[in-house]
């Protein structure tokens, strides 16, 4: 399985940003994906879930703000920020929540304020 993040870049807070990771591998409908990312010197943190049936899940820090989003059709999942923070800012990897697989490079998201 290989996990290719995009989207991200460089925005003002109160922007939005719309990411995107496409997921090789016919297992994609059927797990469950989530939204991470690493700030410098942070651990990595799950900001959004989303399970085969649709059904989301957001940490209080991004709860309003993200929302979480799966295309089966073309294995692809996405995550709109709106309202975005300077804490926000971050490198954005998507993965499967259950079976995590290798990390790919993410995407760098980056609110200035």
């Amino acid at each position: 399985v290989q996990l290719q993040a995009s989207g991200g870049g460089l925005v003002q807070a109160g922007g939005s940003l719309r990411l995107s990771c496409s997921v090789s591998g016919s297992i994609f409908r059927f797990n469950a994906m989530g939204w991470y990312r690493q700030a410098p010197e942070k651990q990595r943190e799950l900001v959004a879930s989303i399970d085969s049936s649709g059904n989301t899940n957001y940490p209080d820090s991004v709860k309003g703000r993200f929302t979480i989003s799966r295309d089966n059709a073309k294995n692809t999942v996405y995550l709109q920020m709106n309202s975005l923070k300077p804490e926000d800012t971050a490198v954005y990897y998507c993965n499967l929540v259950f079976f995590p697989h290798a990390w790919g490079q993410g995407t760098l998201v980056t609110v200035s304020s």
